[in-house]
């Protein structure tokens, strides 16, 4: 099989940013990606994120969403586009320099939520993102959903894109995640989701499979996961794109 990049949402809750559950989680995955001030998130947050990456030789990425930590960043919005992409611009810029200081290159942008879940089926939201990412850089990885008509409008707009899967959500039957308010949206236990995560990876086009930090046991589920994808000879290491290849290489510090 070829290569997998094992990737997980981080930088959400200040208890787990401090207390070595976070850093803990790291462990298991090759790359993360940080929230950065909209659906969660702050300067205290994405420093000791981006210093823990640093220590377990992760990839780092950002992960916007939209500007409403009430509700997580898992309720739509229909925001026009400038003001969307002016939202995830600020976000990236937040980001961006505190990675400076951290002396942390940003490889990927993952919308969150919400937002990632539009995108996925809505061009114009994943145009507003592409807009946003590119006032910043240009020279990143957009992240999104396998076989949405999110990679391919990110595509169109000359990012490398990478497709994404997930090893603790159930999906429907043409491909989307099942929203969260059915009960049986995530997947809890840890033996179930590395099946799943193994199943994925075998998958044409999928470049990365995503553990939400926020899923309870999500340590466990990490450590199941990279524990079977090893046993299946799959090897695990972060993306970068190198500009105007669209090619995946492993990213080191």
């Amino acid at each position: 099989m070829p290569f997998i990049d094992l990737n997980c949402d981080m930088g959400e809750i200040w208890e787990s940013v401090t207390d070595g559950t976070q850093e803990g989680l790291m462990r298991s995955v090759s790359s993360v990606n940080i929230a950065c001030g909209g659906h969660a998130g702050d300067e205290a947050t994405m420093q000791a994120t981006m210093e823990q990456a640093k220590r377990c030789n992760v990839a780092v990425g950002a992960h916007p969403g939209y500007p409403d930590p009430a509700n997580f960043g898992r309720l739509e919005w229909n925001l026009p586009a400038e003001i969307l992409a002016d939202a995830v611009f600020e976000q990236l810029l937040r980001l961006a320099e505190v990675a400076g200081r951290c002396g942390i290159r940003i490889g990927h942008v993952k919308p969150h939520g919400a937002l990632y879940n539009q995108a996925a089926r809505d061009r114009t939201i994943a145009g507003a993102i592409a807009l946003g990412v590119a006032r910043w850089s240009t020279e990143v990885v957009l992240v999104g959903l396998a076989g949405s008509v999110g990679l391919e409008a990110w595509r169109k707009a000359g990012f490398s894109v990478a497709a994404e899967a997930f090893a603790d959500r159930r999906y429907e039957a043409d491909g989307s995640l099942r929203p969260r308010r059915f009960p049986d949206a995530l997947i809890k236990e840890p033996g179930e989701a590395a099946r799943q995560a193994v199943d994925l990876a075998g998958k044409d086009g999928v470049q990365t499979i995503c553990i939400h930090s926020d899923t309870p046991s999500a340590a466990q589920i990490a450590a199941a996961v990279r524990e079977a994808l090893g046993a299946a000879k799959v090897t695990i290491r972060p993306f970068f794109a190198y500009p105007g290849a669209g090619q995946l290489h492993p990213l080191k510090y």
